[in-house]
């Protein structure tokens, strides 16, 4: 029944990738409700406690229905309560160590909006270097992958997958050196390109209307284009 679970989307949301990429890695049928963030519908604003995606609408047995935001609470109800291979390890350690570079994908992604949204080059270069810096560490906590934890594809590949996705375009505009110096970063990327759940979690548009976002923002990264 694929409308038992509903995801409530937006185009570009990496927030919402990573929901996507954690359902169809678990194969669980689901909708997808894709809104206009610019002109939210009256039956969005009343169901969204923040105003924002992922919602899941999850439908109950009794006919009710119950709704989640928050991708990382979404992520782990999928988690918890689908079937399929798990994304989080059974050792309570290492599943609050995971939980922890989630947050750090969270992170990654605020400088990201700053870096693809501005028009000033001292915060574009700030925002360049705190994401490099921030991947330099994400390279000393990466082992032999091919995924964050090995062999296993989890919710941190759920998360980080989304990051990467941006340099798809931004690297065929400008040089950004973000990851020079990160060979166990660009093959985490690399490994995570090529995975299904990823290819699938966005529609053939993506980087379309990403390079329409960046020119409503009149982003400096077009300034520098190559």
């Amino acid at each position: 029944m694929p409308d038992r679970l509903i995801l409530v989307s937006h185009d570009l949301c990496p927030y919402v990738q990573r929901a996507a990429i954690a359902l169809l890695e678990k194969d669980v049928p689901f909708k997808r409700v894709t809104i206009d963030l610019s002109a939210k519908p009256d039956w969005f604003r009343a169901i969204s406690p923040l105003g924002k995606v992922p919602l899941l609408r999850v439908r109950q047995s009794d006919g009710g229905e119950a709704v989640l935001f928050e991708s990382n609470v979404i992520c782990e109800y999928i988690e918890e309560t689908e079937a399929g291979p798990k994304l989080l390890p059974a050792d309570p350690l290492e599943r609050a160590q995971h939980r922890a570079w989630m947050e750090f994908g969270s992170a990654i992604l605020s400088d990201l909006y700053g870096l693809e949204t501005t028009q000033d080059a001292t915060v574009f270069e700030s925002k360049r270097a705190a994401i490099a810096a921030k991947f330099a560490r994400v390279e000393a906590a990466l082992d032999n992958g091919p995924f964050f934890a090995g062999e296993h594809f989890g919710l941190v590949d759920a998360v980080f997958a989304p990051v990467f996705r941006y340099f798809d375009l931004f690297d065929s505009l400008a040089d950004l050196a973000i990851f020079a110096g990160t060979p166990k970063v660009r093959a985490w990327r690399s490994a995570l390109h090529a995975r299904p759940s990823v290819q699938a979690a966005v529609g053939p548009d993506y980087a379309t209307l990403l390079l329409a976002f960046l020119r409503r923002h009149d982003a400096y990264l077009l300034s520098i284009a190559r």
